[in-house]
């Protein structure tokens, strides 16, 4: 039961935090090119390899922790199936190279922010 607890937590202040700052970053920006989504893909993809470097390397935190900010948080705060909705969206309004930016950019980026984070928690 107390899992189930840590995960609710997390999600609900994953979901928040990703309604937040994608938001915010998209109300700054002057294009259609959805670059709140992005963002916070990328900052939960660092997020995300930081955390498992320090639970699997570092500190070996427990297994609720693990559920809290990884499963809870991060699994709420990274928003893949509105990478895929936002890139259906520039595809139907015909904005090919937004849309083929936006798979190639998530990915790349993505997986680089995942090895960023691993990397810092290496000289923790």
């Amino acid at each position: 039961m107390i899992k189930w607890i840590y995960l609710i937590i997390g999600g609900i202040v994953g979901t928040a935090s990703r309604y937040s700052l994608a938001g915010f970053v998209q109300e700054k920006c002057v294009t259609t090119f959805p670059w709140g989504t992005l963002s916070v893909n990328l900052i939960g993809c660092l997020i995300v390899g930081f955390l498992d470097v320090l639970f699997e390397k570092k500190f070996l935190l427990s297994i609720n922790a693990r559920i809290l900010l990884m499963t809870g948080f991060c699994g709420a705060f990274t928003t893949f199936s509105t990478l895929i909705l936002e890139t259906s969206n520039l595809i139907k309004s015909n904005q090919i190279t937004y849309a083929l930016g936006n798979i190639l950019i998530s990915f790349v980026f993505g997986f680089a922010a995942f090895k960023l984070g691993a990397v810092i928690a290496e000289f923790i």
